[in-house]
């Protein structure tokens, strides 16, 4: 078999307190392949963002990366030192965040904040990161002339867009996306995502996509897994997933959509 992008192999991580410790992530292995969309679901606190963190070693104390292996291209994340870890981080894995639309500087020009990035990780001047910068955001259909501007002038549709530019400034190998479309209307939401999915077929990236939303999942992930207190529960294609779930709190998240059809009863209009 292919070796995957990314492995992740019972991966436990805690978070550690005075008097006991609170298992975030339990046991948890999954794989994800090159140029795969792989969905992470689940309430909020199952263990999402924590894996997502994990990944590109962002986490700060009291979380503790207990056990496990966290491999891309058959390389552990975890044995690497500071200097390789700086490397590692935008170049291979880039991190798209919860309400990634506040992770732009305000007081920055867009064109000053792609720089940063490319002259810390790549070593342009100027005038070559505005090439870069002109690229990417043609990329996300934004006017490259707009770089100049400040984030507030941006809708927050743009935003986004201009956030996930930044993230794939570098060429990165797997683009990890945290609740990417948080705060979104529903419209905005699905451009965004059909957007990523073409740069996708483009680039050749990878897609770890974290999200509450399953039926949201479902329209654009290959595969899913399904979390529940720390735990994997449920992994498969999204298909499958939809058509066929297999564990009960799956289908308990399939049931709790409101049905569009069906006659109306007075529970419905109940206040």
């Amino acid at each position: 078999m292919t070796q995957p992008l990314l492995s992740i192999k019972n991966l436990t991580i805690d978070y550690i307190g005075e008097n006991t410790d609170f298992r975030a992530v339990d046991n948890v292995s999954f794989d994800v392949a090159a140029g795969e969309i792989f969905g992470l679901a689940g309430e909020s606190g199952c263990g999402k963002s924590t894996i997502a963190f994990a990944i590109s070693r962002l986490h700060k104390p009291p979380a503790l990366i207990r056990s496990g292996q966290i491999l891309l291209e058959g390389r552990d994340v975890l044995d690497l030192d500071i200097q390789a870890l700086r490397s590692f981080r935008w170049r291979e894995v880039a991190m798209v965040f919860q309400s990634a639309m506040n992770s732009l500087n305000p007081v920055l020009r867009v064109e000053a904040q792609f720089y940063d990035v490319l002259r810390t990780h790549q070593g342009m001047n100027r005038k070559q990161a505005r090439e870069r910068t002109a690229e990417m955001l043609r990329l996300v259909d934004i006017q490259p002339d707009r770089m100049s501007d400040y984030p507030h002038q941006f809708s927050g549709g743009m935003r986004q867009r201009i956030v996930i530019a930044i993230c794939l400034a570098l060429n990165p190998k797997i683009v990890v996306m945290d609740e990417p479309t948080t705060a979104l209307d529903v419209v905005v939401q699905r451009e965004i995502l059909q957007r990523v999915n073409e740069l996708r077929k483009k680039l050749g990236f990878s897609v770890l996509f974290i999200t509450h939303d399953l039926g949201l999942m479902v329209q654009v992930c290959d595969r899913i897994g399904i979390m529940l207190e720390g735990k994997l529960v449920e992994q498969n294609t999204a298909q499958e997933i939809y058509a066929s779930p297999q564990h009960d709190y799956t289908k308990k998240l399939w049931a709790s959509f409101p049905s569009l059809h069906g006659s109306k009863t007075a529970e419905a209009f109940a206040s």
